[in-house]
């Protein structure tokens, strides 16, 4: 299976592999929103995952600044739910 993945380059010049989580739009806010990480870790061993808007009909889209505090809300519900949702299945898993 191939991953779904994109590159930027950061402030130093270096190209960064993201790996792309999920998408979804948002009917109340009419925008596109991507989620994704670059695998790398914080202090607390979590890995740091990303979210900005994007637009899905544009291939060359650049990605924006998430800036109110409903949007990031609603991406915050939703990763929880998934986290849960992983947290249950390995659970249920025996793992």
């Amino acid at each position: 299976m191939k991953k779904n993945t994109f590159s930027m380059i950061d402030e130093n010049g270096n190209e960064i592999i993201y790996d792309v989580l999920f998408t979804f739009e948002n009917d109340e806010t009419k925008k596109s929103y991507i989620v994704y990480t670059d695998n790398t870790k914080d202090e607390k061993g979590n890995t740091q995952v990303y979210a900005s808007i994007y637009d899905p009909e544009d291939p060359q889209s650049k990605l924006e600044a998430i800036t109110t505090d409903q949007e990031w809300k609603v991406i915050e519900t939703i990763l929880e739910t998934l986290q849960e949702e992983i947290k249950n299945k390995k659970e249920s898993n025996g793992q």
